[in-house]
């Protein structure tokens, strides 16, 4: 089961891609500014500065310049140009985060007690949470994103892949700036700034600002006034409205909208200073602070299917919403009356309609508790985000250099989440996360005759607390958690490519030590009991404490190898290592289900090849690679007897057998009639979920192409496919979905783009046309009527460019033909409640961009 708790974000990443940031290149040999040459892009995927087309590693490097032609605003869509890579925005019940995965390995879990799958790195340091919008503000100069386990060079929780934000340093001796304003579907307002000001001639300070704001997508519906609107008063019952004013007059004058608020929008304001010193040609200090305020609307979620036995089954459900059935009216219900039947409008409001106190006869959760009933989350996503890192650069000699880097962050968030979608409160969820976090690295780089060497230390050590309150009227049940977690990670690595022969063939050999430790501080409290404060416990009253650490260590490594058939095309070949940190049950209900699983392992292999053909005109880079998923913990759900005083189990009407997918599990079933006749003992029992290796199998290819046949035209594109299987999804009877959750196999991409010279209007006009496909994706093992076809999105983009005063006007258009598509459905159904939730993707939007620069 995904858990409730959320933090990694889809915007989290959004990139500054509209600002004057430009990826770092070379000019072609023989290539005018707007030649046929494909230029050449610096990357830092080995820690060092080397050419993409001689890197032997499956990495695609993303100018920022690029992304903001394609319409590309966040890097959950910035994923769709990058194969076999699938960053999407979590469901709502996870707050403002992301799920991402990299060849079909990586992490949908949002909490703080989880480990990501894929690595984020911002200029060389490590960023283990990312919220809202908050690397929004980045001078962004070009993303790499490093397929496939990094388990040497980038280390911590590589697993499937990393991702390396590279932003653009202050000029020395140039004073420039740049102003963009940006206006759009939806009340879109934007706003960014930029200046860069030299401080003599060895130092230059830059500085950048950001106001943005949207209206979210969705709207949030009054649900007596709705059913007003359509004529369907009954259905409303006695139910109370939320805004009064909606209804003045309604039998003479029925109201036409019934919107009392958005979901899916935007607030974000930041701003960003960096400074860079060169007090002498050998040594280099670049420093960077940031602060980000972030009250974006919460994420969208639709209900979009109620089975309404499930909520009638429910005593404590039943005697609320008789308080709401109308005398000798239809009977009020948690039913279809709640699916408003437009996946881009809500009947949620993340509140409770009954008041605190309030005692409702013959049902046990309001009982007149003042703890009970009146509580309303916030529908935003309030965040703020600050942080500072610094960068030393030191020649030791000409062939040897030191570089140190250390940065500090801190987050504080807040996040509801109205599960059933509705205004009756069956379920309401709040966390307030925060998180202080330091990394250090050092490294020393050097090069022979024959050979590139990087040697290092890493440090890293987090502070984080998570708060969770949840009120489910649905299931009889109050529960607060508080849980911190301070882990600490200690690295040693290094990383040599030798070159005996020459230039054209290399070997590369590199390994990594790591040490790590989490260390966990957990206490739930269920029914509003207090935590008392030893080391664990656990009382009739439903309270859990506990605290350990989670230990591992481990040595990753990487051997490859890569070879020039010509000056433009390499082949290289490699074997490499991954992991991620080992795992604990984050959900125990007794102190038998406190313990920790280990942690996962991928050995993966690759080969590829990267060329540019025909002068430079064509370039293409391909890998096939095959990944050992050796050590897979999986959950297999299971039953075991309830534990009371002593640890001995307390009476009940079942016993416990072995699970049938395991049998060193257990599992309940009740006592039959001849047992209680003969006098078997029979106890309570209560849910658990187990842990096992299930280990699996990826296999699949990449494709990139980028096409500059004429001066002016650019053409590109790629293609990804994967494959996993492992025999937990093969065991999977015949009819269900024998694929992984939310994840396509197929991803591909295309654009077009023609710079034309006009004369008339002293520039350049730009027509650009981008498509996007997602392949199908399944989002429950046996609800297949719940899978998603594959989809395509078409963006379009006009930009007219005027060289002589240096500013630009773009316009642009995003989903041109409003291809409607689920970024995930949630089967609540599957765990026991009533309904499932969908998050639909955006609609059509269109933007304008007015960028000058000076």
């Amino acid at each position: 089961m995904k858990r409730t708790f959320g933090k990694l974000s889809a915007s989290a990443l959004a990139l500054c891609i509209a600002q004057t940031g430009h990826a770092q290149v070379t000019e072609a040999d023989g290539a005018s500014e707007r030649g046929t040459g494909i230029a050449d892009i610096v990357v830092t995927a080995t820690r060092r500065a080397t050419n993409l087309q001689d890197t032997p590693i499956a990495i695609s490097a993303l100018p920022a310049d690029a992304l903001m032609e394609q319409g590309l605003t966040n890097v959950a869509e910035m994923s769709r140009v990058v194969p076999n890579v699938s960053f999407e925005k979590s469901q709502a019940a996870f707050g403002p985060g992301m799920s991402a995965f990299i060849r079909g390995i990586g992490s949908s879990e949002t909490n703080l007690s989880g480990e990501a799958g894929v690595a984020f790195y911002i200029d060389d340091v490590y960023y283990p949470l990312v919220f809202g919008s908050m690397f929004d503000l980045l001078d962004l100069e070009r993303v790499e994103v490093l397929r496939g386990p990094q388990g040497t060079l980038f280390g911590r929780n590589s697993l499937a892949g990393a991702v390396n934000l590279t932003t653009r340093r202050p000029v020395l001796g140039e004073a420039s700036g740049y102003g963009e304003f940006t206006v759009g579907s939806y009340d879109r307002r934007e706003m960014r700034a930029g200046i860069n000001l030299p401080l003599g001639s060895t130092m230059s300070l830059s500085v950048s600002g950001l106001v943005k704001k949207m209206t979210g997508y969705q709207r949030q519906l009054d649900f007596r006034c709705e059913m007003i609107r359509r004529g369907t008063p009954q259905l409303a019952g006695l139910f109370p409205t939320a805004d009064a004013g909606l209804l003045n007059n309604s039998d003479i004058n029925p109201p036409k909208d019934c919107t009392i608020g958005h979901l899916g929008g935007e607030d974000v304001q930041a701003i960003r200073g960096q400074i860079y010193w060169e007090p002498t040609p050998r040594l280099k200090i670049t420093a960077a602070l940031d602060y980000l305020q972030d009250n974006s609307e919460a994420a969208m979620d639709s209900v979009v299917a109620i089975n309404p036995a499930v909520a009638a089954g429910r005593s404590a459900v039943s005697t609320l919403f008789n308080r709401w059935t109308a005398p000798g009216g239809p009977t009020f219900a948690y039913d279809s009356r709640f699916i408003t039947g437009d996946p881009y409008t809500t009947f949620a409001t993340f509140a409770d309609p009954i008041a605190a106190g309030t005692a409702i006869p013959g049902n046990t959760f309001y009982n007149g508790s003042p703890f009970r009933g009146g509580i309303t989350h916030p529908s935003n996503v309030p965040q703020t985000n600050w942080g500072g890192n610094a960068r030393i650069e030191y020649e030791i000699s000409d062939n040897i250099d030191v570089v140190g880097i250390v940065g500090y962050r801190r987050y504080d968030g807040v996040f509801g989440f109205d599960v059933d979608g509705s205004p009756v409160a069956m379920e309401n969820n709040r966390n307030d996360v925060f998180q202080d976090d330091w990394t250090g690295e050092i490294r020393l780089i050097g090069k022979t005759g024959w050979a590139d060497w990087v040697v290092g230390a890493f440090y890293y050590w987090a502070d984080g607390e998570q708060r969770f309150s949840g009120t489910s009227p649905f299931n009889n049940t109050q529960r607060y958690l508080w849980s911190r977690y301070t882990p600490e990670s200690k690295a040693v690595f290094a990383n040599a490519t030798l070159r005996p022969f020459g230039d054209r063939f290399g070997l590369t050999l590199g390994g990594r030590f790591s040490k790590d430790k989490k260390g966990v501080d957990y206490r739930s409290v269920l029914d509003g009991t207090t935590a008392a404060s030893t080391q664990f416990t656990i009382s009739p009253t439903g309270q859990t404490v506990f605290n350990f650490d989670i230990k591992d260590e481990r040595f990753d490594w990487k051997v490859g190898a890569d070879y020039k058939l010509s000056e433009r095309t390499m082949i290289y070949a490699s074997v490499a290592t991954g992991a991620r940190l080992p795992g604990f049950n984050a959900r125990p209900l007794q102190p038998s289900q406190v313990a920790q699983y280990p942690g996962d392992e991928t050995q993966s292999y690759e080969l590829g090849v990267k060329t540019d053909l025909f002068d430079r005109m064509l370039r293409i880079n391909a890998a096939a690679f095959y990944t050992d998923y050796k050590t897979r913990p999986t959950s297999v759900s299971g039953q075991e007897y309830q534990l009371g005083a002593n640890d001995q189990p307390l009476p009940g009407g079942f016993i416990e057998i072995p699970n049938p997918v395991n049998a060193e599990f257990t599992t309940c079933r009740p006592l039959t009639q001849a047992e209680i006749n003969a006098g078997t003992p029979g106890y309570a029992c209560v849910g658990r979920t187990f842990y096992q290796n299930t280990p699996g199998k990826v296999k699949g290819f990449e494709l990139e192409l980028d096409f500059r046949p004429v001066e002016g035209l650019a053409v590109g594109g790629s293609i990804g496919y994967h494959k996993f299987s492992s025999a937990d999804l093969d065991a999977r009877p015949a009819g269900q979905n024998r694929r992984p959750v939310a994840i396509p196999e197929l991803k591909a991409n295309a654009g077009i783009q023609y710079e034309v010279d006009a004369p008339a209007l002293q520039g350049t006009v730009t027509p650009r046309v981008d498509w996007f496909y997602t392949g199908s994706q399944v989002y429950s093992p046996d609800r297949v009527e719940y899978n998603q076809d594959g989809y395509s999105l078409v963006n379009a983009r006009l930009t007219y460019a005027n060289k002589e005063y240096d500013f630009s006007i773009a316009a642009g258009v995003t989903n041109v033909f409003k291809q409607f598509y689920w970024r995930n459905y949630f089967i609540y159904q599957a765990i026991g409640y009533p309904q499932i939730n969908g998050q639909p993707g955006a609609p059509r939007e269109w933007y304008l961009t007015l960028n000058k620069r000076f």
